[in-house]
């Protein structure tokens, strides 16, 4: 059944939750060149996240897609990866990550909006941001941190979902039309192609992650034996309720009862940023813990990682430096001119000639040849 949002520019959309529903979407969405692509996840609301909803818009039509029914989900995986349909998405990272992570998708030919508008040295590469200023959008971002699990969503709700794809194409032409224009086409084609490789995704628990919590390492040992056990007990908790670990105790909360070492539920109630604690859920088990804890050795540090010695280093820095420059004259960010992790590869490596460079598979073709000669020079220079 198709649907209508309410608003000033009322977008016609499909609610994909049968089997035949989907099948129909499949065949609809076989039939163009480019297809716009969405995720939303209820990141915010359940301990393991999970893509809760997934849009697609044709140039002619927008479907929201409930992966959560008692549908044949798997069937999107060939639309999704068939080379002959550009995708495009808006800051896609985030939605393929989710999408392989939940349904093994992986997506092929894509065009992500916001990774263009960063090429074009936007000032503002939100979605909502380039909506205004293409076609005049005005988005309502009261569902910004909707809990997208939930069922049934409102038409609000949907209305929203279904604006993040339904201007994505034109939204795609006009960008592409600005990077043709500045001779940028070949480099973002060749970012997207890259983009498609997304990182894989780590949903593993790390027991000794307290030590990275901002302020673990001015506590006493006996603090230190505290945040531990309360780390491991929030994580707990949280799967136990599932709900997101800062849904229990923010990282900030998790330090500073550390630091002062409650006994008391009065002694959570004397500082005004743990005053909630003291009468809420959580607050004689966080007394329990700490009471417990403060009985354990402390924690053993973990191995410090070895730093890179002083000329690996001091090539970074000269490479860092040549970065900002490029970036500053060609008003863009930093890691568009080149990502953090290509410099610290070619400052290990230290390459001598552009096979050298083009053998590390850090650097593609077109930024090969727009970057290379000026990267191998300053190497020399700094050698």
């Amino acid at each position: 059944m198709w649907e209508e949002s309410k608003g000033v520019d009322a977008i016609m959309y499909m609610f994909v939750d049968t089997s035949a529903a989907l099948a129909a979407m499949i065949e609809e969405l076989a039939r163009y060149p480019i297809i716009a692509v969405d995720t939303e996840a209820n990141s915010m609301f359940a301990y393991r996240e999970r893509v809760a909803l997934i849009q697609f818009s044709t140039p002619e039509r927008d479907y929201i897609v409930d992966p959560l029914a008692d549908i044949p989900i798997q069937n999107l995986g060939d639309i999704l990866a068939a080379p002959d349909i550009e995708k495009v998405f808006h800051a896609a990272e985030y939605d393929l990550i989710g999408l392989r992570r939940d349904f093994g998708f992986r997506v092929v030919n894509l065009f992500d909006t916001m990774h263009a508008a960063r090429l074009l040295g936007k000032p503002r590469v939100g979605l909502a941001a380039l909506l205004g200023e293409y076609f005049g959008v005005r988005v309502d971002k009261r569902f910004q941190r909707t809990n997208w699990g939930q069922r049934p969503l409102s038409p609000e709700q949907l209305a929203y979902a279904a604006t993040d794809t339904h201007y994505l194409i034109p939204l795609r032409d006009r960008l592409r039309s600005e990077l043709e224009a500045r001779g940028l086409l070949s480099l973002a084609l060749e970012d997207f192609k890259r983009l498609t490789v997304p990182p894989e995704p780590n949903t593993t628990f790390d027991p000794e992650g307290f030590w990275r919590l901002p302020g673990a390492q001015r506590l006493s040992d006996t603090s230190l034996a505290v945040l531990k056990a309360l780390y491991l007990w929030r994580e707990e908790e949280a799967k136990r309720r599932d709900v997101p670990p800062f849904r229990v105790l923010h990282n900030r909360e998790l330090v500073r009862i550390a630091e002062i070492l409650p006994t008391r539920a009065q002694d959570l109630a004397r500082y005004p940023d743990l005053k909630h604690l003291a009468r809420s859920r959580y607050g004689r088990a966080i007394l329990r813990v700490v009471r417990e804890a403060r009985a354990m050795p402390p924690p053993e540090p973990p191995a410090r990682s070895s730093r890179p010695n002083r000329d690996v280093a001091q090539r970074y820095d000269a490479l860092r430096a040549w970065r900002y420059r490029v970036a500053q004259s060609q008003g863009v960010e930093s890691d568009i001119v080149l990502p953090r992790e290509a410099l610290r590869r070619i400052a290990a490596a230290n390459p001598r000639t552009l096979d050298d460079l083009r053998r590390l598979n850090v650097l593609g073709p077109e930024r090969l040849r727009m970057f290379g000669e000026d990267i191998l020079r300053v190497l020399r220079r700094d050698a």
